[in-house]
């Protein structure tokens, strides 16, 4: 199994050094991946989430890139319908390059609706935007010139280009489990599922593996440790391996509480065998 760690890049505690130190260890470590998540903008003393502090995923990641050399960069998740898909296509492409193709996008459909209005963008056009955005990002990124005719976004692209288009493929992992998100997952590269029980994924991971059998599609599960009990996640994440997820992405059960290094050394531990 592929194990990563969550970076210490959201909350009060997250500071530009801990994340570089951390990106570094888990490389040391030999960890598959490291991992960051998004909000752009949230409501003030929103029950969830309960801090505003979130450094730039694709800044981090692009920083994290110049201090390792082999460790996976990834997003858990990018809300891509809040974004425009050129500019983020651009961040990416480039991210992708400088990084000699680490690069996994964990992309989502979002659930803040005020963090959409903050940004403009309709709240219940997400699921059509994210779809017109992955394949907009997937013809710039492949096509040169290219033309692409949009519907949801705001884009009109007709012979152009942009450059430079990523030499390594971008594989872009979907975060869900509603019927939706699965079908979206299974036309691209991989799954990545947050928080759930192996029971209840062991259904999504059954359906996923019917539809997508070639051992190249990722299955990844997102889940939090205190950092305390090394046998108790060792048993979990047999259990998750035994289901046929062959990726996790470990992250504090509260980033606010729990002993990050701790718990970085510890999945550093269990990835050592």
């Amino acid at each position: 199994m592929q194990l990563g760690v969550h970076l210490p890049q959201a909350g009060t505690r997250a500071t530009p050094d801990k994340i570089l130190r951390h990106a570094m260890r888990a490389e040391a470590l030999g960890l598959t991946d490291v991992w960051v998540s998004e909000h752009i903008i949230v409501p003030k003393d929103a029950p969830y989430p309960p801090t505003p502090v979130f450094y730039d995923p694709v800044v981090v990641l692009s920083w994290v890139a110049s201090v390792t050399r082999r460790v996976r960069l990834g997003t858990s998740v990018l809300v891509l319908p809040m974004r425009h898909p050129l500019p983020l296509a651009k961040e990416l492409g480039t991210l992708q390059e400088l990084s000699a193709g680490r690069l996994i996008l964990g992309a989502g459909v979002g659930w803040l609706e005020a963090e959409f209005a903050a940004l403009g963008v309709p709240f219940k056009e997400r699921g059509r935007r994210m779809d017109e955005g992955i394949a907009m990002m997937q013809a710039v990124w492949n096509n040169d010139p290219v033309s692409f005719e949009s519907n949801w976004i705001d884009a009109k692209i007709d012979n152009m280009r942009m450059l430079p288009r990523p030499v390594v493929p971008i594989p872009i992992w979907i975060g869900g489990t509603a019927d939706r998100q699965i079908a979206r997952a299974v036309k691209l590269q991989g799954w990545h599922g947050s928080r759930q029980s192996p029971a209840e994924i062991a259904p999504i991971v059954e359906r996923l593996r019917k539809a997508r059998p070639d051992p190249d599609f990722a299955i990844s599960m997102r889940i939090r440790w205190d950092g305390v009990d090394a046998a108790e996640l060792r048993s979990r994440l047999a259990e998750y391996e035994a289901l046929g997820v062959g990726h996790v992405l470990v992250e504090p059960n509260d980033r606010e509480v729990d002993d990050q290094e701790r718990i970085l050394e510890g999945v550093g531990r269990i990835a050592g065998g």
